[in-house]
């Protein structure tokens, strides 16, 4: 009799035990860098989860898990990587959440390091039952940048590269025909970051093909793909566009000599000292005053200087951008994670913990708007000093194109990979990302910025609001939507501010830039980067 007690007991525990199992889907999760994903798991049958435990590892990290929920409550046990960035949530809008089973887990801020498996632990009083969900991590790099140089056979050879991939990429060269070339050599790199980089080169002569593609894909199908018209680079030739370029040069010093010589027989003017000498500097003193009181004729030299430096001078009408003014937040979906952003998503800095190695300016800390523009115009403020303080000496403000990854390194910054910003660079001074990088100092140092994309005539202008100065405008061609770029620096803060409403005078015709002069001279800075 009590061996039959024994039996019954014993059943009755096995079947207790197999009374609790959890399910997953049977296919991997796939989502990109960045982004947030959700890892589905839940109790089937359904029943409440509300009083068991709850524990998502990683492989062999039963103690040190991912999220752990038990007695009714998260509990702050948990693998640092992933403090703040996991939560319990609904797999679907149809699901009940706790009470009907549901366990899913949401990862935010997805890292290439957050690639490999994920164990779904539940357990009861007599029962546990765990299953494993498959997270496949992807990042999708930079445009390809392609760079001939021709060869003294006629042909040229193209390099290929880009970086920002995961896992490993793969890049193929194709001709106009869509015939594959075979590359001279490719190889492959890996940063700290874990991402990947690429590059490779072919030698390609117009009967091989006259427009060539470079193409950087995924195993998943996903790619980017850059190209190049060798036509004119094959036919030209080194030596060829440098005979072109003297002759050139040659006949256009030829021209501004000739003009020059025989300027006053063309024009009817005479050079500046002559005007002088013949004591006709009245005329322009007489434009500058107003007043009653005479002033100091000045010289010829210093006549000229003050006329210069009037030309350069560029005063802006803030009130004429303000009327397009748009409101900016950041995307909170996409930030570093050593970036720190308030409740209204305006207020950005780099995590008290954070430390930064090397003198490089911090690239990788940034953050994005969450507008996107593709026409009209577009204005925002950021201020870059704090109460008590002296202006920032370290930030990025600009754009880049929509869908973009977060920054890595440097060498992705591009206008070709969908970056267009000007970057203060503490005692390195201030310098834009464009092809050829312009580098230069402003004094004094702006205590807040505005922008203005205008993005149908292809430019993007900075300004000193608070002393009224147009300081730069990058022009260059894009395509697709923009969104705003911002990246603090190190150890202080920057806001995005909201635009108080202009001021309707009662005539208004002025253009944004108004310049006293009508020869005056404009910063601009050509970017001919395409994406």
């Amino acid at each position: 009799m009590l061996s039959i007690i024994i039996v019954l007991l014993v059943n009755l525990l096995i079947e207790t035990s197999v009374s609790l199992t959890v399910k997953v889907p049977g296919d991997p999760v796939v989502s990109h860098v960045g982004s947030t994903m959700i890892l589905p798991c839940w109790i089937s049958p359904p029943e409440s989860a509300e009083a068991l435990e709850i524990r998502w590892y990683r492989h062999n990290q039963f103690s040190n898990p991912v999220l752990l929920y038990n007695h009714g409550k998260i509990q702050d046990v948990q693998e640092e990587s992933h403090r703040n960035r996991s939560s319990l949530t609904l797999r679907s809008d149809q699901s009940g959440g706790l009470k009907d089973g549901d366990v899913s887990l949401r990862l935010e801020k997805l890292r290439v390091q957050d690639d490999g498996s994920f164990r779904c632990y539940v357990s009861g009083e007599n029962s546990y039952s765990s299953e494993e969900v498959v997270l496949k991590i992807t990042a999708l790099g930079s445009s390809p940048v392609l760079s001939p140089k021709p060869l003294d056979d006629g042909r040229v050879n193209i390099s290929c590269g880009s970086s920002g991939w995961y896992p490993e990429p793969s890049i193929t060269w194709t001709s106009d025909e869509g015939r594959t070339l075979h590359p001279g050599g490719t190889s492959h790199s890996r940063g700290a970051d874990k991402m990947f980089s690429v590059h490779s080169w072919t030698a390609v002569s117009l009967s091989d093909a006259q427009l060539v593609s470079c193409s950087v894909s995924l195993r998943s199908g996903e790619l980017k793909e850059g190209r190049l018209n060798i036509q004119g680079i094959v036919s030209s030739g080194p030596w060829k566009a440098l005979f072109l370029t003297f002759l050139i040069c040659a006949l256009l010093g030829s021209v501004g000599f000739i003009l020059y010589k025989y300027r006053e027989k063309l024009t009817g003017k005479k050079p500046v000292k002559e005007i002088c000498d013949e004591e006709t500097m009245e005329r322009l003193s007489k434009e500058e005053t107003n007043t009653e009181e005479p002033k100091k004729e000045p010289d010829c030299e210093e006549g000229t200087q003050q006329k210069l430096r009037k030309e350069v001078v560029e005063d802006v009408n803030i009130e004429e951008l303000r009327k397009h003014a748009v409101e900016i937040t950041i995307n909170r979906e996409i930030i570093h994670p050593d970036l720190m952003v308030t409740k209204d998503c305006k207020n950005m800095r780099d995590q008290p913990e954070y430390h930064h190695i090397g003198e490089e300016f911090p690239f990788q800390l940034c953050a994005f708007g969450a507008q996107s523009f593709s026409s009209g115009r577009h204005y925002w403020e950021v201020e870059l000093v704090q109460m008590n303080t002296s202006p920032k000496n370290f930030w990025i403000i600009g754009v880049m194109k929509d869908g973009n990854s977060l920054l890595k390194n440097r060498s992705a910054l591009t206008p070709s990979a969908g970056f267009w910003f000007l970057c203060s660079d503490g005692p390195y001074g201030f310098y834009t990302n464009t092809d050829s990088s312009i580098r230069f100092s402003l004094t004094p140092r702006p205590e807040r910025l505005g922008v203005l994309l205008d993005y149908d005539d292809g430019q993007l202008s900075f300004y000193n609001v608070t002393e009224n100065k147009h300081l730069l405008t990058i022009s260059s061609r894009f395509s697709g939507s923009v969104v705003p770029l911002f990246n603090p620096g190190i150890r202080s803060l920057i806001t995005i501010l909201d635009c108080p409403k202009p001021v309707e005078p009662a005539e208004s015709s002025q253009p944004l830039l108004s310049n006293n002069s009508d020869s005056g001279l404009t910063n601009e800075v050509k970017s001919e980067g395409l994406i």
